[in-house]
């Protein structure tokens, strides 16, 4: 299996100046080559420009610019270039598809923030010197950058990636290592039901607060947002010191509650895999749940609308997106398959208004957000657990379902 390790860089003065000049000059062969794929396009013959066309120019464009393209990795450069291709496939596939098409944007300098090379050991080498106590990771045109880090590095290094955050700089390893050993097991089986009062319920009755971090810091973030809108906008180069440690300061805020959400679902999703064995959730539309509504042109008075609920929605969606169910979702059936532990989706439809008792499904069970009431048989519970329940029952059905 293939495991990430992101390990913070601690470069030098130079070496910062360095790894700055390998993005840009990166970002310059990225948009280079969307440029050549565009005019090939636009003439009249239609020609079509590959990736294996692109990369065989590599060699005459390092030669011709020795100072700049020439100083840094052929294979980081060969993986930008399949980079663009993989988004053109994309685009194309969009279009076939009938989906919004989205044609790749040529990238500025702070939108491009990766260089990646494909195999440990070509223009990148991970702990560079094994004889130093100190982790270093060396990059060709940079040398060797001292790395922190803060856990052991298991398997064989595939890839390495250098990626700025911020002020900060990062190196992402890819690692191929034999599946670990399975957790021992539990005999427990749980169903899970994400919500927004609590950010999760289990069929056991218990309950995991929502921590809220987007809410808890929205005042901060508000401020210095209302900081940042009092400068005009002008290009990234223009800006004045005063002008891009506020666009800093509403990136480290931003950063500061994507980790804190990470963390928290890192931590409960790591409960959950060491108390169970088996665990079924809903199979959640998030991007449909948190949707804008779509407006109401009023009939009677052309050019205006009728109210569509689209602030009371907007509410609603932020509080979607703060809680992190994706993310949630996705570190869990991770750190499942790790551990051995099934992780099986369910139809979310009526699993807050099935009665778990006789089985009776109807609206006027849920009389509210928390409480469930059934209407054929009297049985009350809380709506959430009601709901995880039915995603457990649900999630047994299906995997003795499954072909053995």
């Amino acid at each position: 299996m293939i495991r990430a390790y992101k390990f913070l860089m601690r470069p030098t003065v130079g070496q910062q100046a360095a790894l700055g000049e390998m993005l840009r000059d990166h970002c310059s062969l990225y948009n280079g080559a969307l440029q050549e794929r565009r005019d090939a396009y636009r003439h009249g013959s239609k020609t079509s420009v590959k990736y294996g066309m692109q990369s065989a120019q590599l060699k005459e464009i390092r030669a011709f610019d020795p100072e700049r393209q020439g100083r840094w990795s052929f294979s980081s450069q060969q993986a930008t270039l399949r980079r663009l291709d993989k988004a053109m496939q994309a685009f194309f596939r969009r279009i076939k598809a009938r989906e919004v098409p989205g044609y790749p944007r040529f990238r500025g300098v702070h939108w491009f923030d990766t260089v990646e090379f494909p195999k440990d050991g070509d223009g990148c080498r991970w702990d560079s010197t094994p004889h130093d106590p100190v982790t270093r990771v060396r990059c060709q045109g940079v040398g060797h950058v001292k790395v922190h880090q803060h856990r052991p590095v298991v398997g064989k290094v595939k890839t390495v990636s250098v990626k700025h955050e911020g002020r900060k700089w990062f190196v992402v390893l890819t690692a191929e290592q034999e599946r670990p050993e399975p957790l021992p097991a539990t005999g427990s089986a749980v169903g899970i039901d994400l919500g927004i009062a609590n950010f999760l319920a289990d069929s056991g009755g218990g309950f995991v607060p929502n921590p809220r971090h987007g809410r808890s810091n929205a005042a901060r973030l508000e401020a210095a947002q209302k900081a940042l809108s009092r400068f005009l906008r002008v290009r990234r180069d223009k800006r004045t010191a005063n002008h891009r440690r506020a666009v800093e300061k509403v990136a480290k805020l931003h950063g500061k509650v994507r980790r804190q959400r990470l963390d928290h679902a890192h931590k409960t999703a790591l409960a959950l895999v060491r108390e169970h064995d088996f665990i079924a959730h809903e199979d959640l539309k998030i991007c449909n749940m948190s949707r804008s509504p779509a407006p109401r042109p009023d009939t009677e008075t052309p050019g205006s609308f009728l109210h569509n609920g689209a602030a009371a929605k907007a509410g609603l969606n932020r509080s979607i997106n703060d809680a992190g169910w994706g993310v949630f979702l996705t570190i869990l059936n991770a750190k499942a398959e790790s551990a051995g532990r099934e992780v099986i989706a369910v139809d979310p439809r009526n699993t807050s208004r099935r009665c778990p008792e006789c089985g009776h499904t109807a609206k006027e069970n849920r009389r509210t957000q928390e409480k469930f009431h059934c209407v054929a048989c009297n049985h009350t519970a809380h709506a959430d657990t009601v709901g995880a329940t039915n995603v457990l029952r649900a999630g047994l059905v299906r995997r003795k379902a499954q072909p053995a």
